[in-house]
């Protein structure tokens, strides 16, 4: 072990100027014996560092290395595990509880003894032992003394000396002198004894000498003791003198100190002088309102510009005076109370002055604009109101000045603003929509047979009165639309487009009068009231079980009265909700009129009312005009989607009449004029959507109604009904070129084609009908198998037979069937849709075609017979050319 540790001082320790005081050999409790070295050094520089320092043997070689080290200051217990049975196991308490196994039980108790001596001498931190024996603990001091000589300097076991009781070496001077007294001793090494016996005789014969020499020096000795009692002598008096000194001093110290507790009293005063002096400074500067603004507060002006800025800039400093920020102990000054007080008379007097007069102006407001209600009575034009909102904006600072100090007030001006402005355009709107029925239905006369009564111009007509409007607007019906008249419905027709073009710009003169008094009311109210986040109008301010727009977020309550937290927005289209509470009752009523004078105003109604609801959804989607357009959006859809049911229904419940030709059905023309009159309302409108789904519903009912009187009719075939109607409404869709109904275009004219070409084979069976008999039956041998040169061997189909039906049909009879065939076509179709000569023409080429076919089945058939026809192709074209001429 001793190997060990000099080794390990030599390669580890030394360079770094630490010196190895004990160490052990240990390994990990529990763990594979992979064993290690635990060291106690201490640094030979001062301040001296202790630590226990883990050493390891390198896999690498047999050289040792540095592992881990722990400051002994950092060891908190260490753990013997038995103080009375030997046991190598230990614990160190470090940041951790490490566990060790000694080699031996000397080994671990050397340790333990060297930690308990450098705790004792370097670091005076109590560390706990455990378990560790007393008796142990109490030997230790005793153990260290007896390891020392008696005249060194104590050092813990172990090699803990201090650095001054450490070896030196000799110097030169030594050991010469050593060289030179053992030179002259020639026994000094072979007799030790004898040398160090001389050297004892040769110290006595010093020590006589220098006791011979103190003799010697006794004179001196007593005249330097009698130097030292005058000496002695002179030291009395001086403190005598310096008695005295302190004596004086001592006066002089008091009055200084006299004079410096004074000083510290005057500069003490002065200190509270400057601190009373600003705290002075600080109320009267903060706490003192001008007289002016008293006097603007008591007596402003409140009905001039410069008397109202007087008044905001004195109730700005009022306010100011008030909310100022009062030190501690202020607020227990009497004459700061009397302020504060005085300050609350005057925000109280002025907020009663100021109510007052707004109230006073709401008030003249209401008459004054009343008086211009006449002259706008006769024109579409609604009161403009800019000059009353301009005046009252000169007092905005101090309304929202009364919302920070007073808000009761402030709340009592909104609650009568509002009944004040919504009485006043109540009246206004109503004779609004007054003129603009009246304007609408022509006079008020004739307004009263669409249910407008009085000045208040609200509907109070009944289903019969709609009814009545729809027969007495019937009249100029054409002829082929009577029989949907019965129904009562007013169509597209029964008004003329000016009649349109007028109610459509009414409806939007209308819309435009109202958007503009909308939004510059809401901006004035946002304005004049400052509508930030705050309390909203408790219920007082509301009309009795009236519901009001926008949710409420949560509850607070001011002065005891609950108030409803809204964000501005809501705020004021809680405003405007109650000023306009009649705009959205007057629109509908306004719009249930348009509809009642022509269910086809709805589409006029639906695209501006669309426009106008974009146009405000794109400035505020949230706002009172927004949403009043909206609700009335709502109601005018509902009556586009009415019209348009209307009139599917009157398709479902159309009658025709047994006695005469269908010709163009009146549901066809009317999609026609319902198509064209859309598409030229909604070009570029935003609800074309709304349109194309209509478009939709409406073809499709078109086609099934007119497959049904198809089937119904008995006067005119079911083909002429199918293709007359079926060109008409391709014409139509072609024409207009809605993009929505091009399947249905291409439908149209499929069927249109198909029963055409039906209509023709149909017709054409009846001029050549023993001839037609006689080649089916031809036709029908060929197809059981009977070869097509050997008919003409069948009895009922010779020569000869042939011959005898061909000469029934001479060119004289061909040409009579295809003019009496012509006739009865004529008969068939109607003027309107002009399709007879193309109806001809088809026919004619049909004809050609059946002729080529009987010629084939003759060449064929009845090979070199030399039988042909009565009549050419040539004579078919002139006979066909001359019959439409002659007609």
């Amino acid at each position: 072990m001793t190997a060990i540790k000099h080794a390990l001082q030599r390669d580890i320790f030394t360079p770094n100027d630490e010196r190895l005081l004990s160490i052990v050999n240990v390994c990990k409790a529990g763990k594979k014996k992979r064993n290690c070295f635990l060291c106690a050094t201490v640094t030979t520089e001062r301040p001296v560092q202790v630590n226990v320092v883990k050493v390891k043997k390198s896999d690498k070689g047999d050289f040792y290395k540095r592992q881990t080290a722990w400051a002994l200051r950092d060891l908190a217990v260490v753990d013997a595990k038995d103080a009375v049975k030997e046991s190598p196991e230990f614990d160190l308490h470090f940041d951790k509880v490490y566990k060790w196994v000694a080699s031996s039980t000397v080994e671990k108790n050397t340790f333990i003894s060297c930690i308990w001596k450098l705790n004792q001498r370097y670091l005076r931190k109590k560390i706990d032992f455990t378990n560790v024996s007393s008796q142990l603990l109490e030997e230790l001091p005793k153990v260290a003394e007896e390891s020392v000589p008696s005249g060194e300097n104590q050092s813990v076991a172990g090699g803990d000396e201090e650095a001054v009781d450490e070896y030196q070496e000799l110097n030169a001077r030594e050991e010469q002198d050593i060289e030179i007294m053992m030179e002259g001793c020639e026994y000094a090494i072979s007799n030790a004894e004898a040398f160090a016996e001389k050297l004892s005789r040769e110290l006595q014969v010093l020590d006589g000498a220098n006791i011979q020499s103190i003799m010697a020096s006794e004179k001196q000795v007593n005249i330097l003791m009698k130097l030292l009692d005058e000496a002695l002598k002179e030291v009395d008096q001086i403190e005598l003198k310096l008695s005295s000194y302190e004596e004086m001093l001592q006066s002089v110290k008091e009055q200084m100190d006299q004079i410096s507790e004074s000083n510290h009293l005057i500069h003490l005063s002065n200190t509270n002088n400057v601190k009373l002096l600003s705290e002075i400074e600080f109320l009267v500067n903060h706490m003192d309102l001008a007289k002016g603004h008293i006097k603007a507060l008591q007596e402003g002006d409140l009905t001039s510009s410069r008397g109202i800025e007087a008044c905001t800039n004195a109730a700005d400093a009022l306010l100011q005076c008030m909310n100022v920020a009062l030190r501690p102990g202020h607020d227990m000054l009497h004459a700061v109370k009397q302020q504060q007080q005085r300050f609350s008379d005057l925000r109280e007097q002025f907020a009663r002055r100021l109510a007052s007069h707004l109230n006073s102006v709401f008030v003249q407001q209401g008459h004054d604009q009343s008086s211009t209600l006449a002259q706008h009575s006769v024109e579409l034009t609604l009161p403009n109101h800019h000059p009353f909102h301009r005046d009252l904006l000169r007092y905005a600072k101090l309304m929202e000045w009364l919302k920070n100090t007073d808000y009761g007030k402030y709340e009592g001006l909104t609650k009568n603003y509002m009944d004040y402005l919504s009485r006043l355009y109540e009246r206004e709107i109503k004779d609004f929509f007054e003129v603009a029925k009246i304007k609408m239905t022509g006079t008020t006369r004739e307004g009263k047979k669409f249910g407008l009564h009085g000045s208040s111009g609200k509907l109070t007509g009944s289903t019969s009165s709609l009814n009545k409007l729809s027969v007495q607007s019937s009249g100029n019906r054409r002829s082929q639309s009577s029989s949907l008249l019965d129904m009562g419905n007013m169509s597209a027709s029964d008004l003329d487009v000016a009649d349109r073009t007028k109610f459509d710009k009414i409806f939007e003169q209308v819309l435009s009068e109202l958007e503009p008094l909308c939004l510059a009311e809401q901006d004035f109210i946002s304005k004049f009231f400052k509508l930030q986040q705050h309390q909203s109008i408790s219920g007082t301010a509301m009309n009795e079980g009236e519901e009001m727009d926008g949710g409420t977020s949560s509850r607070s309550y001011t002065s005891g009265v609950p108030q409803t937290i809204l964000s501005e927005k809501d705020m004021i289209r809680q405003m405007m909700t109650k000023i306009f509470r009649c705009i959205e009752p007057e629109l509908n009523n306004l719009i249930a009129l348009g509809d009642k004078i022509d269910s086809f105003n709805s589409l006029y109604m639906l695209v501006k009312m669309s426009h106008h609801v974009w146009t405000a959804q794109n400035v505020d989607p949230a706002s009172f005009l927004s949403t009043t357009l909206g609700n009335v959006l709502v109601t005018v859809k509902r009556n586009f989607d009415k019209c348009i049911s209307n009139q599917m229904k009157q398709m479902d419940e159309v009658k025709i009449s047994k006695k005469s030709k269908v010709g163009i059905l009146p549901f066809v023309a009317e999609f026609e004029e319902f198509a064209a009159l859309a598409e030229s309302i909604f070009k570029n409108a935003e609800r074309r959507g709304d349109l194309d789904k209509a478009y939709i519903k409406l073809i499709r009912a078109v086609f099934v109604s007119v497959e049904k009187v198809a089937n119904e009719s008995q006067k005119t075939p079911r083909d002429v009904v199918m293709m007359e109607n079926f060109h008409h409404i391709f014409a139509t869709l072609s024409r207009l070129k809605i993009s929505c109904l091009e399947a249905e275009k291409k439908e149209a004219k499929q069927k249109y084609t198909d029963h055409l070409q039906s209509y023709v084979i149909y017709s054409l069976g009846q001029p050549l009908e023993k001839l037609n008999h006689f080649f089916e039956g031809v036709e029908a041998r060929v197809a059981q198998g009977i070869r097509e040169e050997e008919v003409s061997y069948q009895l009922a189909f010779n020569k000869q037979e042939l011959r005898k039906v061909i000469k029934e049909y001479p060119g004289k009879e061909v040409k009579k069937g295809l003019d009496n065939l012509y006739k009865k076509v004529d008969k068939h179709l109607c003027e309107e849709e002009n399709l007879l000569q193309v109806v001809w023409h088809s026919m004619q080429d049909e004809f050609i075609r059946q002729y080529k076919h009987f010629e084939g089945l003759i060449a064929r058939c009845y090979p070199g017979s030399g039988i042909t026809m009565e009549f050419t192709i040539q004579d078919i074209l002139d006979y066909c050319s001359s019959i439409a001429q002659s007609h």
